[in-house]
């Protein structure tokens, strides 16, 4: 709709300069009359002096007339350019916010996610079978539990693998031990996941690590939410292993990206990106940069807006997290050409 309307105002300039431009060329034909007239009466004598003044006041209304299509010109000339830019601008505007309210969307849909996830693992850290594993880990106790995780993960296909590590960090059950054969076993101790884990204060909390790979589940991206097994399964109970399940990222993620709200020629010309708190590419609609680059957002410390970078806009919004889950300060971003080239500004909004 906004470019419609630049296309509408360049189209009334146009027509405006082609009629002045007529008016013109009509007053220079009504001049040279003017003159032929004058040449006529002068060649009559006394007889022309009459018409010698009708020829004369024709010339100075003509003069006139050309005078103020002059002044008309000038006008347009003056005012286009500041109309143009100004729509351009507008039409600007109009793209950086509805850029960033998609962006928001984009991040928004992924926390809805990524709050179900805080919510499985800490209910699934209460299954008796994962329970009973982390309490006894007896070849029976694990291999039941495996067998739990493996139901889960038939119904829950967002996961790559869910493993349940004992008190000192060795892995004593997943789902999928067929597909991921070295997972068992592991020593798992010194991974965040299980750090932190094992030092929350109750089982109604969790941890969430940033997006990484993990080398045992052959070497994919992942969102790693895990917390505590706890004695009995109770809230309180005493921390006796980790439940550490994840979250299959790229899928996922490209999913969304794919699904923000933009044409077929907008998409051709912009790059949709996920950015974590410190600026680094997670997800990106054209697979560049995953892990490598860190995008050089200027948010001037807004959670939300638009600006231009030479010949780009750069449209951002920030997590707002959803329910009880805060986020981690997770950015979705559009990058797309823009028309203008001038200076950033940072246009911003609550």
């Amino acid at each position: 709709m906004q470019d419609d309307l630049l296309k509408l105002f360049y189209e009334v300039t146009r027509i405006t300069e082609d009629k002045v431009g007529r008016i013109d060329g009509v007053m220079r034909q009504a001049g040279v009359l003017a003159l032929n007239a004058r040449l006529e009466a002068a060649r009559a004598g006394t007889a022309g002096t009459a018409f010698s003044v009708v020829a004369q006041e024709m010339s100075a209304i003509a003069q006139e007339i050309r005078g103020i299509g002059s002044e008309l010109r000038d006008a347009i000339a003056g005012n286009v350019a500041l109309l143009e830019t100004a729509g351009a601008e507008m039409v600007l505007d109009f793209r950086g916010e509805r850029y960033a309210d998609l962006a928001r969307s984009a991040v928004e849909i992924i926390d809805r996610n990524l709050y179900e996830r805080s919510c499985d693992v800490r209910w699934w850290a209460t299954d008796s079978a994962v329970v009973n594993a982390a309490e006894e880990a007896t070849p029976e106790s694990c291999a039941h539990a495996s067998d739990r995780l493996a139901t889960i993960l038939r119904s829950y296909t967002v996961y790559l693998d869910l493993w349940v590590a004992d008190r000192n960090g060795r892995v004593i059950a997943t789902g999928r031990p067929d597909r991921y054969r070295h997972a068992i076993g592991m020593d798992v101790s010194s991974s965040e996941w299980f750090r932190r884990a094992m030092a929350l204060d109750s089982g109604d909390d969790f941890h969430v690590c940033d997006i990484g790979t993990e080398a045992a589940l052959d070497g994919a991206a992942v969102a790693t939410y895990s917390t505590a097994v706890r004695q009995g399964g109770d809230t309180h109970g005493e921390r006796i292993g980790a439940l550490g399940i994840f979250f299959d990222w790229a899928p996922q993620a490209r999913a969304v990206l794919a699904g923000i709200g933009l044409s077929r020629e907008e998409r051709e010309d912009a790059r949709l990106l996920i950015l974590d708190r410190s600026m680094k590419v997670i997800a990106a609609s054209d697979d560049r940069g995953f892990l490598t680059e860190t995008f050089g957002l200027e948010t001037a410390d807004c959670r939300r807006g638009h600006y231009r970078n030479g010949d780009r806009l750069v449209a951002f919004a920030e997590t707002p997290g959803y329910e009880t889950y805060k986020g981690l300060g997770w950015i979705g971003c559009i990058e797309s050409r823009s028309t203008q080239t001038n200076a950033p500004q940072l246009r911003a909004a609550a």
